[in-house]
């Protein structure tokens, strides 16, 4: 049993586990405190906040008692697939990263040009200038290409000029925030339909018709990921193909990591950039390769989320990076870095997020409780070398012993 718990796999998924309930505990002891100190929840419903922060996905609301109530609620897990899409592919971004020996903090600015590129293709086109799926396709190719050119920037200063990828990542996220900005700024794709939200591109299920000479936006002949039964299973939600999308890429990068030439190269390189090259790997190119498909990882995302006919841009994102980016570092590090792992972990922040909104509109609590147990988690999975040593219960190597021959020198035994 005790070979059991020192394979590393099994440490990997214990070491997880154990940071998850850590932060559950942490976030269960937060809502009782905040609970007792406030005469609006008190002690029931500080029990009702821990509920929600444990199983808030299941909840189906108040029952006509006004007492929490919990079942299979199709519509919040639905919505939970679909969140868990940008969050998988960004966690993959930074993992393949990572296991190449990089550290991409720059997903948000390749999640950002992935969303300018796919917006701009998809809401671009003439309706009925082609078939609705090539356009989704080219629109897909969009943002995965441009996240890739954003990817490889950092990658090129890498590898040409030793410039840090940490640092370089964080110059091309703010400069893709302000360009996109001004990107869109500049453009007709501004929704000037709706009088409240001028501020925001339109979705892409507008699409562009020519009307008395004049070009403009309707909605219903845009473009949209099809949801190949989804909205059955769960009426009411966003879910779509995206998730199985994201489930596929992220095999994809395990096969590409763990059983290619390719991919042995790109860990090679990461792992001992100067011996890779002595081993005849071409250590620049796979630095800046590695970094390419990280951004095009984030890239996906991106269009993928935008691509789902459901969600709009606020285009002045100078103001704010995209969270997905940020937290897909919390996917990653807390899947160990596995690409497989990133789909269980993405699907796990995605419901912690859920969960947090779960708790502010049925409780006087704020849904930001949520942000402090997602803290605890990354913090307790930056400490996985820890957890997994302490697991697997290894003891100091012991010195030889050694016994006296009898010339008076001693052996060891």
């Amino acid at each position: 049993m005790s070979e059991f718990f020192k394979k590393n796999g099994t440490r990997s998924v214990l070491a997880t586990i154990i940071s998850i309930l850590v932060g559950l505990i942490a976030g269960a002891v937060l809502v009782l405190i905040v609970g007792l100190s406030s005469k609006e929840i008190g002690l029931s419903g500080a029990w009702e906040g821990i509920r929600l922060i444990v199983a808030g996905t299941f909840s189906t609301g108040r029952n006509a008692t006004g007492a929490l109530a919990f079942g299979f609620n199709p519509q919040i897990i639905g919505n939970m697939l679909f969140r868990a899409v940008p969050l998988i592919l960004c966690g993959l971004s930074v993992a393949l990263a990572y296991k190449t020996g990089l550290f991409n903090i720059g997903a948000s600015g390749q999640y950002l040009a992935g969303t300018c590129a796919t917006l701009y293709v998809a809401l671009s086109i003439p309706a009925g200038a082609m078939p609705q799926f090539v356009i989704w396709i080219l629109a897909f190719l969009a943002g995965i290409l441009a996240g890739a050119l954003w990817g490889a920037i950092p990658g090129m200063l890498k590898a040409f000029l030793n410039i840090n990828e940490v640092l370089a990542c964080i110059m091309t996220n703010w400069i893709a925030a302000n360009l996109v900005t001004w990107l869109f700024d500049i453009s007709n794709l501004k929704n000037a339909v709706e009088g409240t939200k001028t501020g925001y591109i339109y979705k892409t299920t507008y699409g562009l018709i020519n009307v008395d000479g004049a070009w403009t936006y309707k909605d219903g002949l845009g473009v949209a990921t099809p949801k190949l039964g989804l909205n059955q299973i769960f009426p009411g939600s966003q879910a779509n193909a995206g998730i199985f999308i994201a489930i596929i890429i992220a095999i994809l990068v395990y096969i590409i990591l763990t059983k290619t030439t390719f991919g042995y190269e790109l860990k090679a390189c990461g792992a001992n950039r100067h011996a890779a090259r002595y081993a005849g790997i071409r250590d620049k190119r796979s630095i800046v390769l590695s970094m390419a498909i990280a951004g095009a990882l984030a890239g996906a995302a991106a269009s993928l989320y935008y691509l789902s006919g459901n969600t709009e841009l606020y285009w002045s994102v100078y103001q704010k990076l995209p969270a997905e980016g940020f937290n897909g570092i919390a996917v990653a590090m807390l899947a160990s870095c596995n690409p497989i792992a990133c789909i269980f972990t993405g699907l796990f922040m995605s419901a912690i997020d859920l969960h947090g909104l779960q708790l502010a509109n049925l409780t006087a609590y704020n849904e930001y409780i949520t942000d402090v147990i997602i803290a605890v988690i990354v913090y307790l999975s930056a400490f996985s070398l820890l957890i997994k040593t302490w697991i697997s219960g290894r003891k100091k190597t012991e010195k030889p012993k050694l016994n006296k021959t009898a010339s008076g020198k001693g052996v060891a035994k």
